[in-house]
């Protein structure tokens, strides 16, 4: 049973760690928060907790979000939780990521009754207090980057892909122009107004709290908004694709180029075939 109800919604104490300059790896942490209460051992609020985190890992196999409530004999063991994957990762991408997640709340969170962790590719939270459905736009997670200084063009740049990127909508968006990149996502128990109210909010707060910073990263409590620029600072789609897109168009070139040496090899060898047969004669 737990000991105490969570008197906010969220009460997170965040332990942040650095983000990576670059990785495509999705179990990269940014971050992860616990309340502040916590259950008693072997109580049936622990044992729902373990249902739940259990639930969500096995629903991650074929689906990219999800939400479950494990109810109790007593109101107070009934326990909350969903996991939100990002959109363009594949099912098993996804499942790896969301096992990670609960295994690392198991360790930063140990015995709470709530508690939340973002990594690079997916994002689990589980709580005695509902918060499914409901609207959240505050401020978990912020961080930018060292200043660009004064470079407009940039900056222009960052400011039309996350234009974009509020405009485009949907849950999972994405936008680029160059090395400027730029990703959001809601969670997926958002509607589409909140999603859209959320975003737009996250990208307004992430543009003026950044200024001229080279990226920036806002996380709020039910969508996220981040940008890039000079640079791969986090996973883009975009990124990636066009990185596979450099990578191919290079070997198409070394391989026209060895195509194009053996040619001149084989006429040079039939020119002289053809100086011998001359000289033999």
């Amino acid at each position: 049973m737990a000991k105490a109800r969570a008197s906010l919604l969220i009460i997170f104490t965040f332990t942040i760690l650095p983000l990576p300059s670059f990785s495509s790896s999705t179990d990269s942490f940014i971050y992860g928060g616990c309340t502040q209460q916590k259950y008693t051992p072997d109580s049936p609020y622990e044992s729902n907790v373990n249902s739940l985190l259990t639930s969500l890992v096995n629903s991650a196999t074929y689906s990219s979000y999800n939400n479950f409530t494990i109810m109790g004999s007593n109101p107070q063991d009934v326990v909350y939780g969903l996991y939100q994957c990002r959109g363009d990762l594949s099912m098993p991408d996804c499942a790896t990521c969301v096992a990670r997640s609960v295994t690392q709340l198991s360790s930063l969170c140990s015995r709470t009754c709530g508690a939340a962790v973002q990594l690079q590719g997916c994002y689990v939270k589980y709580d005695n207090a509902t918060f499914l459905g409901v609207e959240d736009k505050t401020v978990v997670f912020k961080k930018c980057g060292p200043s660009v200084g004064y470079d407009t063009e940039t900056m222009g740049k960052r400011d039309a892909v996350m234009t974009g990127i509020v405009n485009t909508g949907g849950p999972y968006r994405v936008g680029g122009s160059g090395d400027v990149q730029g990703v959001a996502q809601c969670v997926g128990d958002l509607s589409v107004g909140e999603c859209q109210d959320c975003v737009a909010d996250a990208i307004g707060r992430l543009r003026n709290d950044c200024g001229m910073a080279v990226y920036g990263d806002l996380f709020l409590g039910k969508c996220y908004a981040r940008y890039s620029t000079g640079g791969s600072h986090f996973y883009s789609p975009l990124a990636h694709h066009d990185k596979s897109t450099n990578d191919g168009e290079k070997t198409f070139a070394i391989i026209i180029g060895l195509l194009a040496g053996v040619a001149l090899l084989i006429i040079f060898l039939a020119f002289l075939g053809k100086v011998f047969q001359r000289n033999g004669k």
